[in-house]
């Protein structure tokens, strides 16, 4: 990640005073075009974050690094994305550390391959539509760079996983218990599954199957996140709050496939 001051070719964020983002990848001699005007690169490259660049209009933009979250957010997208406040929560719950070996299935636009690249792992991509892994692709690589672990192969989880010895096993796709005996025989003994799914029926369906498997330690969670509005003496829960989005059910491989 960078640091100090802005160079070209990196990311800025840029906040308006109406607390709108904007992301701009630097270019010397560039220009960013928004509704107050053009503001040029160059009055950010060379600068720490916190400065304070105006448009042709006079107004005034906060400069800013974008947190990984903020990339995620305002991404090319293939397909949904899963949101920032449960890809953290996947980091947790899947306990994922630097150089562990994780299967994805469903990439969709590359949210949780991000998450789980920044984190250190090792990621291996199984996604059905080849568009989707081109996006994926493009959003890793500018978001984290060329160097990192990552390759996608265009290809169905539900018909079997080659790799075997796998860390984690991570799914964002609509019927994760069909994959449930294939991440008995990819995944290390200890090994975690985890599924993101919207809707609580497919949630209890891949519970039933992993009930009967040899996955134990089954856990389901939903996170909801609420802001808060506060100012002076005024304090209060924000009007509006990210609800539901999905349930995260994870599991751990206690009986490998074939052991009694």
């Amino acid at each position: 990640m960078s640091t100090g001051v802005f160079k070209a070719g990196e990311r800025a964020m840029l906040v308006d005073s109406k607390d709108r983002e904007y992301l701009v990848t630097l270019e010397e001699s560039g220009q960013f075009h928004t509704h107050a005007g053009s503001i040029r690169h160059d009055d950010i490259i060379g600068h720490l974050e916190g400065t304070i660049v105006r448009a042709s209009s006079d107004q005034r933009f906060l400069a800013v690094r974008p947190r990984l979250s903020d990339l995620v957010v305002n991404m090319p997208r293939g397909a949904q994305v899963i949101y920032p406040k449960d890809l953290g929560a996947i980091l947790m719950q899947a306990d994922i550390w630097p150089g562990q070996r994780v299967l994805e299935a469903g990439v969709g636009s590359g949210a949780l391959s991000m998450t789980l690249l920044r984190a250190g792992a090792s990621v291996t991509g199984y996604e059905l539509r080849e568009e989707f892994a081109r996006v994926a692709t493009r959003n890793v690589t500018a978001a984290l760079g060329e160097n990192v672990d990552y390759r996608i192969e265009i290809r169905d989880v539900t018909h079997g996983i080659d790799e075997r010895g796998l860390d984690r096993v991570i799914l964002d796709m609509p019927e994760p218990w069909l994959v449930v005996a294939h991440a008995e025989r990819a995944l290390r003994a200890g090994g975690i599954f985890l599924c993101y799914l919207p809707t609580i029926n497919q949630t209890q369906q891949v519970r039933e199957t992993l009930a009967t498997s040899g996955f134990g330690m089954e856990e389901t969670v939903e996170i909801l996140r609420r802001t808060w509005h506060i100012d002076g003496r005024s304090v209060r829960p924000d009007h509006r709050m990210v609800a539901h989005t999905g349930f995260l059910t994870s599991a751990r491989l206690l009986r490998p496939a074939g052991e009694n």
